[in-house]
């Protein structure tokens, strides 16, 4: 990973701060995106290497274009961009809870297509990019709940798959990772009182830490041009 350039969405906590640590420590510079800025500034002061910090919303188009374009300006280029931010507005169909719908498929579905729109140009014009998302095992096995979070996971997959048959020149490569129960502060985002507790309990019990997702998703960047991992599966052995 040494000298590669990889913007990170989701970048202040969880998965997408243990992937910013070992990047940097594995000699790639860094560029942070997510909304809470003040821990950006705090990550960034951590990292032994360079690293950016840029306010991202992913929702914002326009945010995720700019994250691309502090990459290109400042190293010159952008090697790998990891979609990383996501919320869980979890719950049973029946509470109707549209509006955790709507701002699931805004995040984790529109939020993942406003990267590769913001990326993929830049990939074409370099001749090579990396596209890395985070997924989630909710989407390989349907449980009570988490219907409309699978279903917007499950869309994630299909895009990557669709542009990787679209990339098969070699200059553009594409990784879904999926991770079960990690400790990140994921439940934070669910608004039912039930499943919250119930995920958080979980947690405790069994979730692996997120920089076991950290180093599968560098096991994928650090593949040969010619090698692409397309779907990882990574979830505590307790899980079931």
């Amino acid at each position: 990973m040494t000298g590669k350039i990889i913007a990170i969405t989701g970048a202040s906590s969880g998965i997408g701060e243990a992937i910013a640590r070992l990047s940097s420590e594995r000699g790639a510079r860094v560029v942070l995106g997510a909304r809470r800025t003040d821990r950006l500034d705090v990550l960034a002061s951590q990292l032994p290497g360079p690293a950016i910090v840029c306010r991202t919303d992913v929702t914002d188009r326009a945010d995720l274009e700019q994250l691309v374009a502090r990459a290109v300006g400042e190293f010159g280029r952008l090697d790998v961009l990891i979609s990383n931010a996501g919320i869980s507005k979890i719950g049973p169909m029946a509470g109707l809870d549209v509006d955790g719908w709507s701002a699931m498929i805004d995040v984790n579905v529109r939020g993942v297509l406003h990267g590769i729109a913001a990326a993929l140009p830049v990939f074409r014009e370099q001749g090579s990019g990396h596209f890395v998302t985070t997924v989630s095992t909710a989407g390989l096995k349907i449980v009570p709940g988490q219907s409309v979070y699978a279903g917007t996971k499950n869309a994630v997959r299909t895009l990557l798959e669709g542009l990787r048959q679209e990339s098969t020149d070699g200059s553009i490569r594409t990784t879904s990772i999926s991770p079960g129960y990690v400790r990140t502060e994921l439940a934070e985002s669910i608004d039912d009182p039930q499943t919250r507790a119930e995920v958080r309990e979980n947690m405790v019990r069994f979730a692996i830490a997120p920089e076991a997702v950290a180093r599968a998703i560098a096991f994928a960047l650090e593949q040969p041009p010619d090698v692409e991992i397309g779907e990882i599966i990574i979830r505590p052995t307790r899980q079931g």
